[in-house]
């Protein structure tokens, strides 16, 4: 039994390490896809909804958009009832943060609420969509989908000070309403579309946004080649198809129809893009850093040279002397990340016996996912002619039943804190099922029908009932027995502030946000210690315009090793990989951030200092204060406690410090309802 056991072992560990060189190299089989893969409910086309019927007339009045009649019809079917509508105060505060992450002004507010027009909702909406404010905030939601940084994680985390450029195209891209289907081809194949064109060049970075590892030691170019290309393909199925493509890069999904053949075929159509840095130095600039450079690169090299072949007892040595050059090393020319086609360099694809790029199986060409093509759709080589491109316009074909969906699906799940399908990252068997499947395929056709522009979208939902519910209902206790999740919308879904929704609303209220828009990303100071973490801490250079400080978090410096402290404990994500919705934690360091922290101290003391100038009496600062930071007046109770504690000490500019402390901290402030 032993022995029997022992040559078991011995078989299973060498098929377990199948070299290479011992595969024979053929193309591997297309393969089948049974009925049932076919059929489930998101790889199957779109289907034709129209909005319920919906008869009397207390539900029509109700009906403001089609999106209304499909929540209706559920709600009724459920025996449950929608939520009274919000005032006019909550609305427009909810609306505004939704579109622009900032709070309305007090003059906002009023002018809204004073305006008795049927439009005057309508006419706020646009104006909201209309503003370069809107980019901003939406532009970072897919920042977030495609794991935006400018930095390179890993362990030597290198900088990438020209990022900032794809930044600027995406927030410009959602300003312009640019339609979604051209985004997507711009962004993974806008150098194939014309590579004169700057926009689309820098649009091209999309494929280099992952993290890359960078050793000054024993870099093993075939292995740093295989992670560049596997950050290619997954994104792909993250950020465009919502489907968890990426877990077949070792072996055939679990759970979804996805082959492993069917990842490395996604692969190829990525085979020949290659980094391509436009310099945009001049030639004297080019010059001097060439000769900083040149000499830098040869002791690596040697050095290199010498620990490949010395014995391990010395390579440490090698690689602290390796690691010291490379402090010396500057930062690159400024230049444009992009991307470019290179046939004669095309990298052979091949499935990887279990995703290791020393054991190749079968080589593959290029081909989209199987369970959405016709049986046995033959491949294309890896060499064939604007690859991405045609991967691109595969994505955002009318017909593809992926995009569209899960497009349409984060929409929703930013304005109503949940998407039709709960899982925005994973559309497959093992995320949600869809709560409104009609509704879905009805806002997915309407996407596409009306040329893939998402201010109409928003519109649609903004300026539905069921967008404009109270957070708050009479039928609170009988709803969440039948629907905890709020999954069926019967009220709005009040949310915490984000992370930088809640640092741009404290600058706003004190009276310090620097409204400027795009360009280099600031790095502010930050405890020495905290630098002292980074492999490169001479990379972390404070910018010199102290008003820099002052602007929205977007155009702070996202950095994958290092993310700001007051960043963290809100739940900011290291962009190591896509985020397609923001985790909420609440812990006990999230407060004491607010009440001991040197940023909020600081506009803190600000707040304070505006409404002290601002308003004579104690009354009227109470009334300011909260109007700014929540958009309502004060409760009795609020009013009565801030009262009395700016009268213990009377005009005691600590004690009013004290109270806009206090202001940040309230929930009214820090949630949405």
């Amino acid at each position: 039994m032993k022995q029997l056991i022992a040559l078991l072992t011995t078989a299973a560990l060498v098929a377990s390490t199948v070299p290479a060189a011992d595969v024979a190299e053929k193309t591997a089989p297309l393969g089948t896809y049974k009925p049932a893969e076919r059929g489930y409910w998101a790889f199957v086309p779109r289907q034709g909804a129209v909005p319920p019927a919906l008869t009397l007339p207390a539900e029509k009045a109700w009906v403001k958009t089609p999106i209304d009649a499909f929540i209706l019809a559920a709600l009724k079917k459920n025996e449950l009832k929608p939520a009274p509508p919000a005032d006019k105060v909550t609305l427009i505060r909810r609306v505004t943060y939704d579109l622009h992450g900032l709070p309305p002004t007090p003059e906002e507010i009023d002018a809204f609420v004073k305006d008795q027009s049927p439009k005057a909702y309508e006419k706020l909406v646009d104006r909201l969509l209309a503003s370069p404010r809107y980019g901003e905030q939406w532009g970072r939601h897919w920042l977030d989908v495609v794991r935006f940084a400018e930095s390179d994680g890993y362990e030597y985390d290198t900088h990438r000070p020209d990022a900032y450029r794809f930044r600027d195209y995406v927030v410009q891209s959602f300003n312009d309403d640019k339609p979604y289907n051209q985004f997507v081809k711009e962004q993974l194949a806008g150098d194939e579309m014309d590579p004169a064109n700057e926009t689309y060049l820098v649009a091209s970075g999309f494929n280099r946004l992952g993290p890359l590892r960078k050793n000054a030691g024993n870099q093993d170019v075939a292995s740093s080649r295989n992670e560049v290309l596997t950050e290619m393909t997954n994104i792909v199925g993250a950020a465009f198809l919502g489907v968890t493509v990426g877990c077949a890069r070792c072996h055939d999904h679990k759970f979804d129809p996805f082959r492993q053949s069917d990842y490395y075929r996604l692969q190829g159509y990525f085979s020949q893009a290659q980094p391509h840095d436009l310099i945009r130095a001049t030639p004297e600039e080019q010059a001097a850093y060439k000769s900083v450079v040149d000499p830098l690169q040869l002791e690596i090299k040697q050095l290199q040279s010498k620990m490949r072949k010395a014995p391990e007892e010395e390579k440490g040595k090698l690689q602290t002397q390796l690691d010291a050059i490379d402090e010396k090393m500057p930062l690159p020319l400024t230049a444009i990340y992009a991307v470019k086609d290179d046939p004669k360099a095309a990298t052979p694809i091949h499935l990887l016996f279990k995703g290791d790029y020393q054991q190749q199986l079968d080589s593959v060409g290029a081909r989209p996912l199987g369970i959405l093509l016709p049986e046995n759709t033959p491949e294309e080589p890896i060499t064939t002619t604007q690859p991405r491109l045609k991967l691109a316009n595969w994505i955002v074909d009318p017909a593809n039943p992926l995009t569209a969906r899960v497009m349409v699906n984060r929409m929703g799940q930013f304005h109503f804190g949940r998407g039709l399908v709960s899982t925005a990252k994973d559309v497959g068997r093992m995320g949600g099922k869809p709560s409104h499947p009609e509704l879905l395929d009805y806002l997915a056709s309407k996407f596409v029908e009306s040329g893939w522009q998402m201010k109409p979208l928003h519109r649609m939902i903004l300026l539905s009932s069921a967008y404009g519910q109270s957070s708050d209902t009479p039928m609170e206790k009988i709803a969440m027995e039948k629907d905890a999740e709020n999954a069926l919308v019967w009220k709005f879904t009040r949310r915490r502030l984000e992370a930088e929704e809640i640092r741009d609303a404290m600058l706003t209220v004190s009276g310090r946000l620097n409204a400027k828009v795009g360009g280099p990303s600031v790095m502010e100071p930050i405890d020495s210690d905290l630098v002292k973490m980074l492999k490169r801490p001479q990379y972390w250079v404070a910018t010199k315009d102290k008003s820099e400080y002052d602007r929205r978090t977007m155009y702070m410096i996202y950095k994958r090793n290092l993310v700001l402290p007051f960043m963290g404990v809100f739940d900011a994500p290291d962009m190591q990989l896509s985020c397609p919705r923001r985790e909420q934690s609440t812990h006990a360091p999230q407060a004491l951030e607010l009440l001991n922290g040197k940023l909020s101290n600081d506009l803190a003391q600000y707040f304070a200092n505006r409404i002290a100038e601002s308003r004579k009496t104690d009354a009227e600062r109470i009334d300011l204060a909260w109007r700014l930071a929540t958009g309502h007046a004060p409760t009795l109770k609020e009013k009565q406690i801030a009262s009395k504690y700016l009268a213990e000490k009377p005009g005691d500019p600590v004690r009013l410090k004290e109270l806009a402390l206090d202001v940040f901290n309230l929930n009214s402030f820090l949630y949405v309802n």
